[in-house]
């Protein structure tokens, strides 16, 4: 892993132009405020409340990119009334009393690194930085069990836990030193080694949870429990709509001492696909399985091929096998340099591309779906031709990052140019084709970035009728629709949506 860490604070996408205190908020942010007298009270719960210009305009944003559009023309996309940093689990339940006593919208945020405006404070009110509670706070080396804060950075999580443990969780975004625990949980995201690992809700053993009137709950923490339904699995992917996540039981292993690797090219992209999929039918889930199309091969390792990469690690005994059946169901294409991994994971965290390409003036970004097999060839060429189509779009392109034995998930690029005063309508029609194809292929709307505000109007069409299921739920748990209002597909009792 990479010794160098973050710096275990939010770190901004993009620099606001003309100052972040100065900037307009695009969304409104600002329909509901705090009452003074309500500030005072918040203070006296012991959390941190502040009211610094910056500070609330840098809370109003995270790593969407339109959001970072936004920041080149001196604009936010909401800015709250107060960021209120709670230390502990009983200064959230008595902030979260407060606000839902006096229906204050309440936002919760880490890192801030989604790329899909879940912790963009839509209705201003109250920002719940979660960034003071962090650190392991237990290890059961025995259960292979930690308990961690949602506060605690990525990089800093498991340096602490494979120097003082021994152990890894496995779970590493591409954002590992942007994105919180807590955040991880909230959008049920995905690490690059998820095939050995899993995604996080497969790593998540339980929960602690604050709800919208303060009451804190406790879910999981047994194996395997039948005691009705898995109500851990309720707020894993909530993106803080149910509640406020403030401890998180997560499943762990061993610190690996032995890998292996290869890369092999194919013709064609589709054939590559088919090779993963034989790989999985066979029980090989190595913990890195990425095929390239041929635009992203040559994109990114100059080459003219279908690109897969493989990395498995662990047990010396387990990696060799699931290395023996990947190299016999990929022995039809052309095997490369094995460094090619090496190269890949040399740059696999890199962030830094996205803010120069909207910088000089580009609209860019990433959009990752999941399919079953059966329907990943179509949905990987109806997509692709979808965003292609759209009027503006220079590049399109996708990588296979995920696979399972029933399924896989495709994340595309695309990239297109136009006026600078059209940049967001060309931003919207790309998502708007890109995902109406995606659902009319039979994919699903996202993989492990969210929901959040990007694709809360697709939800219904997504759900079905199963969208009013998850409303009853949020009107059971939040009746007064106080926590990260306007998200995730459900109503806003504040108003109409914002966006778009």
């Amino acid at each position: 892993m990479n010794d160098e860490l973050g710096p275990a604070v939010p770190t901004p996408p993009i620099a606001v132009a003309g100052g972040a205190a100065a900037a307009t908020s695009r969304l409104g942010g600002e329909i509901d405020g705090v009452p003074e007298e309500l500030l005072d009270r918040l203070a006296g719960t012991g959390a941190d409340v502040s009211l610094h210009p910056d500070e609330r305009a840098e809370a109003g944003r995270d790593w969407w990119p339109l959001a970072m559009i936004w920041a080149t023309e001196g604009k936010v996309p909401a800015r709250p009334a107060a960021v209120v940093r709670p230390s502990d689990a009983g200064e959230v339940a008595a902030v979260m009393t407060l606000a839902n006593a006096n229906h204050i919208p309440v936002t919760v945020a880490g890192g801030r690194s989604g790329v899909c405006g879940a912790s963009v404070p839509i209705r201003g009110g109250i920002v719940l930085d979660l960034t003071l509670m962090a650190g392991i706070v237990d290890v059961d080396d025995g259960s292979l069990l930690v308990r961690v804060l949602p506060g605690t950075f990525g990089d800093h999580f498991e340096a602490d836990l494979r120097a003082g443990h021994g152990l890894t969780v496995g779970h590493w975004p591409q954002s590992m030193a942007l994105s919180t625990v807590g955040g991880w949980v909230a959008c049920r995201g995905a690490g690059q080694l998820s095939g050995r690992y899993g995604k996080i809700e497969d790593l998540v053993a339980g929960l602690e949870v604050v709800l919208a009137d303060g009451r804190v709950v406790h879910t999981g923490g047994h194996p395997r429990a039948a005691v009705g339904p898995d109500l851990t699995q309720l707020f894993v992917g909530s993106e803080g709509t149910l509640g406020v996540v403030t401890d998180v039981l997560l499943k762990a292993r061993p610190a690996p001492t032995y890998d292996a690797r290869g890369a092999w090219g194919f013709d064609r992209f589709e054939a590559g696909l088919d090779a993963c999929r034989r790989m999985l039918r066979r029980g090989a889930s190595p913990a890195v399985l990425r095929l390239y199309d041929s635009i992203e091969s040559k994109r990114n390792f100059d080459l003219d091929t279908n690109l897969l990469l493989v990395l498995d690690e662990g047990d010396q005994v387990l990696v060799d096998a699931v290395l023996a059946v990947v190299r016999d169901e990929a022995a039809s294409a052309e095997r490369l340099d094995d460094e090619l991994v090496q190269q890949w994971l040399g740059h696999r965290n890199d962030v830094a591309a996205l803010e120069s390409l909207i910088s000089g003036g580009l609209v860019v970004d990433t959009m990752e779906v999941a399919a079953p097999w059966s329907r990943l060839d179509t949905v990987f060429a109806d997509t692709l031709d979808a965003i292609r189509r759209v009027e503006g779009t220079l590049q399109a392109s996708c990588h296979q990052s995920h696979s399972y034995s029933d399924g896989a998930c495709l994340y595309f690029t695309f990239a297109g140019r136009t006026e600078p005063d059209e940049r967001e309508a060309y931003y919207r029609a790309a998502w708007d084709a890109g995902t109406r194809a995606v659902l009319a292929a039979g994919g699903a709307l996202s993989h492990h970035h969210g929901v959040g505000l990007n694709r809360h109007r697709f939800v219904a069409d997504a759900l079905g009728a199963g969208v009013e299921v998850l409303a009853g739920i949020k009107d059971a748990l939040d009746p007064h629709g106080i926590c990260n209002p306007g998200k995730l597909g459900l109503s806003d009792p504040y108003g109409d949506p914002v966006w778009p």
